[in-house]
């Protein structure tokens, strides 16, 4: 794992809008959906709400790796990419249901340990 820079943090809190959270696969064939239910957990990893996934879940469990794309205030993008995981319970679950809004299932947190992290096309990890 590695982690997350100052200034990827800080775009992070000042995030507008929901992410794209993209996965792959056994094809190569790519999925993307927006996720408005996701939060830092530490310098290191990132977390989405499993509320409503279905392909993006199967993708999961055959192994994909993970993007998130996003955009702050002033319109910069990032994207993280790295690989995943699926938690149906422990730590990253626990704090999941904390944040996640109840009227939402919260049917297990996926965490994204991070690889390569970009503004725009330049490479920042």
């Amino acid at each position: 794992m590695k982690k997350i820079p100052d200034e990827v943090i800080n775009a992070w809190k000042d995030r507008n809008g929901p992410v794209v959270f993209s996965t792959v696969d056994k094809k190569g064939m790519p999925n993307s959906i927006y996720a408005t239910c996701v939060s830092k957990y530490n310098d290191e990893t990132i977390i989405i709400a499993n509320n409503y996934f279905n392909k993006t879940r199967e993708n999961i469990f055959s192994g994909s790796k993970g993007s998130i794309l996003f955009l702050n205030n002033d319109k910069k993008s990032y994207q993280l990419k790295g690989s995943i995981k699926y938690h149906t319970e422990g730590e990253i679950f626990d704090d999941m249901k904390n944040w996640n809004p109840e009227k939402h299932p919260g049917h297990a947190a996926i965490s994204m340990d991070i690889e390569e992290i970009y503004c725009g096309s330049n490479r920042i990890l």
